[in-house]
């Protein structure tokens, strides 16, 4: 993306990633275990198998979680560096002075 900051961009990929329900139900059900999850994820949403294996995808190209394949399962968890980073960015960005004027 050329003309934006690197800043910028990182936090696009990341909304970008957190962008769909299903996404947002992984991470919360992985933040609550507390640990690495196998097979769990489809068993605790409502959709298929390929679906929810999308969506992990989805997730652990942004690096919002990562995954260690297990026998033949990957089990997966919170990328904890990564997790930090967004926290900051999001805050950074929702937390940034703003002055309210009338408009509109």
């Amino acid at each position: 993306m050329a003309g934006y900051k690197i800043k910028e961009e990182q936090i696009a990929m990341f909304a970008k990633a957190l962008g769909h329900p299903a996404r947002v139900a992984i991470i919360n059900l992985l933040l609550k275990k507390q640990s690495c999850i196998c097979g769990d994820i489809v068993d605790e949403l409502p959709l298929s198998q390929s679906t929810v294996s999308q969506h992990l995808k989805e997730l652990k190209e942004a690096g919002i979680i990562k995954g260690e394949i297990s026998g033949v399962k990957t089990c997966y968890c919170i990328d904890e560096a990564n997790w930090e980073k967004m926290g900051k960015l999001f805050d950074g960005l929702l937390n940034a002075p703003y002055a309210p004027k009338t408009c509109c």
